[in-house]
């Protein structure tokens, strides 16, 4: 069996790696953003890519530690982590990076509290205003308007976000995270290369050199890599703290789109930023 890598003991060490972590996190925004808006590479050939780059990283890193053998993860999970991914790309062919940001982690943490509901979970009256504002911040940032980002791709990020919620929500249990995401990487990396055959089929591909280095980049550091120093660092967060410091990541989404890709920010964003991350850390905070 694959153990999870020790906790850091010292309180910089986990504020630096979870900052680091944060950090990879939005960086796959602005990568894949970067890669679907400044080169030719179409949305499937870059999905592929990235969650083939993510599974050789993965399976590497499960290669060094002892156990090597060890196999993992699931087809369920792996369809979960595929239409995360899939979703994820053509979204941004429209969105962008910051408000995909958003729309992506309001869908993801409302998807992990939705599921507490429906299992019996209770809001208080705190929770019940952040509940409400914060599906009141995404339902405002799609309304129709000069700033309203195109419904189409916003659905896909929101399908996104319930993708990964879903794989967040099957993966609590885990004894073995590296070894059942490298798994659920190889699972879905099959399902990914039927989903660019299909849109080869329907559709146009086009291959590009640097697309394809944002792809690799996204998805065998920023995720693979990432993922395995955020289990390393999870064991040192309280459960409402982890949940919390993810709400960073559309901010920094955000600011990197504005840095790399030359995108504004716009008021509606960040009036249904204040709104959806603000509630959603109020019923997080509140737990």
């Amino acid at each position: 069996m694959i153990t999870v890598a020790p906790a850091p003991r010292s309180r910089p060490a986990v504020v630096a790696l979870t900052a680091l972590t944060m950090a990879a996190f939005a960086a796959n925004s602005v990568l894949c953003r970067l890669a679907l808006s400044t080169t030719a590479i179409d949305a499937a050939t870059f999905t592929a890519v990235r969650v083939g780059a993510g599974t050789l990283a993965l399976w590497a890193v499960v290669r060094l530690r002892r156990g090597a053998g060890a196999t993992g993860g699931s087809w369920a999970s792996a369809g979960a982590l595929f239409v995360y991914a899939a979703a994820f790309s053509v979204a941004y062919l429209a969105l962008t990076t910051g408000t995909g940001a958003l729309l992506l982690f309001g869908a993801v943490q409302l998807t992990m509290i939705g599921w507490g509901l429906w299992c019996g979970e209770r809001l208080s009256a705190r929770q019940t205003v952040g509940m409400t504002a914060a599906l009141g911040g995404l339902v405002y940032l799609v309304l129709p308007g000069l700033e309203a980002p195109p419904l189409g791709a916003a659905l896909a990020m929101v399908a996104s976000g319930v993708g990964w919620g879903v794989y967040s929500l099957r993966g609590r249990g885990s004894v073995q995270p590296a070894v059942d995401t490298a798994g659920n990487f190889a699972r879905a990396s099959v399902l990914a290369v039927v989903f660019g055959a299909v849109w080869w089929l329907f559709g146009t591909t086009a291959l590009d050199a640097r697309g394809l280095g944002y792809a690799v980049l996204s998805g065998a550091v920023t995720s693979g890599l990432g993922y395995v120093v955020w289990y390393a660092v999870l064991p040192s967060l309280r459960a409402t703290s982890a949940a919390t410091v993810q709400l960073s990541v559309p901010v920094l989404a955000a600011f990197g789109g504005v840095a790399f890709v030359g995108e504004a920010v716009t008021l509606r964003l960040a009036l249904a930023s204040v709104l959806t991350l603000g509630g959603i850390a109020l019923v997080l905070r509140a737990r």
